[in-house]
């Protein structure tokens, strides 16, 4: 059986992403006082600003997120699927590939 026929777990968190954006109301979403951004939060953000429910400015409003930290979630999801989400520190991800001294 070839693993052509089946989607890569990057695919698959993609496709998620794509029918979270089509589902997500400005009711769906976390509210705007959230301070624990688990996975399925960020993606519903990440998908909302996609899909032109939100502007980059008013999520950042929204959630008091720095463009920065909003940008760098959807780098994340875009490099390495919904787990890249679940990441606490970005250094974590930042530093792959790159040798760490000290």
């Amino acid at each position: 059986m070839s693993n052509q026929t089946q989607p890569t777990s990057h695919e698959t968190d993609a496709d998620w992403l794509v029918d979270v954006g089509t589902m997500v109301s400005l009711e769906s979403l976390p509210p705007p006082e959230t301070k624990r951004w688990v996975i399925r939060r960020k993606a519903e953000v990440v998908a909302a600003v996609r899909a032109g429910l939100l502007s980059l400015e008013d999520a950042c409003k929204r959630y008091s997120l720095s463009v920065e930290e909003f940008l760098s979630w959807q780098r994340l999801v875009d490099s390495h699927g919904l787990p890249g989400l679940r990441v606490t520190r970005l250094q974590d991800y930042r530093g792959i590939g790159r040798s760490r001294s000290g």
